[in-house]
């Protein structure tokens, strides 16, 4: 018998040891179950909220603009934006054309001279005709303006004006909770409530819409007029109600229903249930569970990565060659 040469043992063995690796590598793999893995949970007591969400813009509920009554010079202005006024508190005083040109021509004849003219000539006051905050200070003093310039906006309060779908408008009623939260500060979140629905509609990007007035219960300080916000009308709200997760109930051709298994045997089988309001992550069991029962979720399993050309680097025969 001719003996195998070195270089022939060791074809020999690598073919017996892959060989041994091929079976091992089907043993070892994992097999996928093909209607996907399952996880179990238990019913729980919670509180679940149905809301129409929304967006809108931060907007006085009444502007007004405080414009002189003639035409003339701004000599002071008393407040700045952000301070609250009173009904019939000076804001503001002016000197109408004819004073300011008196004023000026004192200036060359001395302080006695402007003194005289002030005292006989008052400037004319602007007042405030309501309580509420400036939020705009269009003018400084010195500036010269007409009877149609605007010299403050004020506003009694802040609100927010939101746009409600038609489809959803039906479900909006007065005094109706709500939340608020601004785009700029989306950690601070504002109770209010529904203060008024418009008559009348407007169209938005093809939508018909209806602008709901929203009403803080207290305006934080971060408030601007003309931020965004977004608002979540609450419809209806339930405490101590029995929940699951929205993927557990499944619908079929006579109703509702979840996969539970058994106690004593393990089983998966179907189970009726009767639901009630369902928000983006649970829904609302009103009867045919406890919090004893094993509900099974399916979950699909995510399809598996397509191989690279390149080979393990620790396989036998080393990285594969291009």
């Amino acid at each position: 018998m001719r003996k195998l040469s070195k270089k022939n043992k060791t074809i020999l063995l690598i073919a017996l040891v892959v060989a041994m690796l091929i079976p091992l590598a089907f043993t070892l793999k994992p097999h996928s179950n093909a209607d996907g893995r399952t996880k179990e949970v238990h019913p729980v007591f919670g509180s679940i909220r149905l809301t129409i969400s929304t967006t809108g813009t931060v907007q006085p509920q009444n502007r007004l603009e405080i414009k002189p009554p003639i035409s003339g010079r701004i000599e002071k202005i008393l407040v700045r934006e952000g301070d609250r006024v009173r009904n019939g508190q000076t804001i503001a005083s002016m000197s109408s054309t004819e004073r300011a040109a008196l004023l000026d021509a004192a200036q060359a004849k001395g302080p006695e001279a402007v003194q005289y003219w002030e005292e006989v000539y008052r400037p004319t006051p602007l007042l405030a005709p309501i309580g509420g905050e400036v939020i705009v200070r269009a003018v400084e003093p010195g500036q010269t303006v007409t009877a149609n310039d605007v010299v403050l906006v004020l506003s009694d309060r802040l609100i927010v004006k939101a746009q409600v779908d038609e489809t959803d408008i039906g479900k909006v009623k007065r005094k109706q909770p709500a939340r608020i939260s601004l785009d700029a500060y989306p950690q601070i979140l504002v109770h209010a409530v529904v203060d008024h629905i418009s008559y009348e509609s407007k169209i938005v990007n093809n939508v018909t819409m209806y602008e709901v007035d929203i009403l803080p219960q207290r305006v934080p300080g971060v408030f601007r007029s003309g931020m965004s916000a977004n608002v979540d009308i609450i419809e209806e709200t339930k405490n101590n109600v029995l929940l699951l997760p929205r993927e557990a109930v499944q619908q079929g051709a006579e109703g509702s229903f979840v996969l539970i298994r058994g106690a004593k045997n393990g089983k998966i089988v179907r189970q009726p249930i009767e639901r009630g309001i369902a928000d983006e992550e649970s829904i609302e069991i009103l009867s045919g569970l406890t919090t004893e029962d094993r509900i099974v979720i399916k979950t699909a399993i995510a399809p598996a990565r397509k191989r690279s050309g390149k080979s393990s680097p620790f396989l036998p025969f080393g990285r594969k060659k291009k």
